[in-house]
């Protein structure tokens, strides 16, 4: 069976993180504030550090890469919208709604990849972008790779057309779809944001998913996946409660990042069943919450590749 978690990660470091108008229409967690640009990229630049740090100190393996001034990337700082990498030695490419993401797409870190990694083949689905067809990677795709089950809420971020071409090339992947929308009605546009998947548990909102018989189904396979379903309040996925990530260090200790937003929103009964099941490392994101809309799963491409 397939690991579920890993303990190599990739992050980019931001140099002109902003509020990215391109996004903004599909994003209700988004939100402009007014700030001096210079003071803005040196919160952000240390909110990054000090992430970063925290996992390093705990033995957790981080391959950093530094944005460039150009082409503008606002949002470069999400790197697992255009890539996903797997146990397979398959690298795949993934068609963004935004046309100032797609510039986010790096050859450099495909060759980093090549150089110390088994990378066999390189799957490209950015082609559909010129059909206004998305699928923005673990955005889009929660991953149950131990059952080999691929969760995704649709939206106009996540096209039904690409999923089955992304299902047709991954060897027996089930997808299980369905629809979520927030508190006004809004649908959410990354599944990330609403559900976090452990190895033994998945942190889901299950509130979101509004028709019954859908979230019927995706209990069901939870439950039939052996997940322990720990559900979360429409005010907690506001927090980005959903947006965790399940990782390893190289002892192979289990550990849950999430922000301190999240982090404060859940209850204590809450905290303590995650911490029977991983140490919580919650680290202040503070404008790239508020402004990027995504949070600290989002911040992180993780590197499933066997390394040579």
């Amino acid at each position: 069976m397939q690991e579920q978690v890993t303990s190599n990660l990739i992050m980019i470091r931001p140099v002109r993180f902003c509020s990215n108008k391109q996004t903004a229409e599909s994003n209700a967690f988004q939100n402009d504030v007014k700030v001096d640009e210079n003071e803005l990229q040196i919160a952000v630049q240390t909110s990054f550090d000090e992430f970063v740090e925290q996992l390093r100190l705990r033995d957790i393996n981080v391959k950093v890469f530094e944005d460039t001034l150009e082409p503008h990337t606002p949002d470069s700082i999400f790197p697992n919208n255009w890539l996903s990498l797997h146990f397979s030695g398959k690298a795949i490419l993934y068609p963004m709604e935004a046309e100032n993401r797609r510039a986010e797409r790096r050859t450099d870190i495909l060759d980093y990849l090549k150089k110390d990694f088994d990378l066999d083949v390189i799957l490209d689905f950015t082609h559909f972008e010129k059909e206004g067809k998305y699928l923005e990677g673990t955005g889009s795709l929660v991953f149950d790779r131990m059952h080999r089950v691929a969760y995704a809420c649709l939206s106009t971020r996540t096209n039904q057309d690409v999923l089955k071409a992304w299902q047709k090339q991954m060897n027996g992947y089930e997808v299980v779809t369905f629809s979520a929308n927030d508190r006004n009605g809004v649908p959410i546009y990354h599944t990330n944001v609403m559900m976090c998947m452990g190895e033994t548990f998945c942190v889901i909102c299950l509130d979101a998913i509004t028709d019954l018989d859908e979230r019927l189904k995706v209990k069901k396979k939870l439950e039939a996946t052996s997940k322990e379903v720990i559900e979360i309040t429409m005010d907690q996925m506001e927090n980005f409660a959903g947006n965790m990530l399940l990782v390893k260090n190289a002892s192979e200790k289990r550990f849950l990042i999430m922000s301190e937003k999240a982090h404060n929103s859940l209850t204590k009964a809450q905290i303590r069943n995650l911490e029977d099941k991983a140490e919580i490392i919650a680290v202040d994101l503070g404008y790239i919450e508020t402004m990027g809309g995504g949070s600290a799963r989002c911040m992180i491409a993780e590197n499933l590749l066997v390394k040579k």
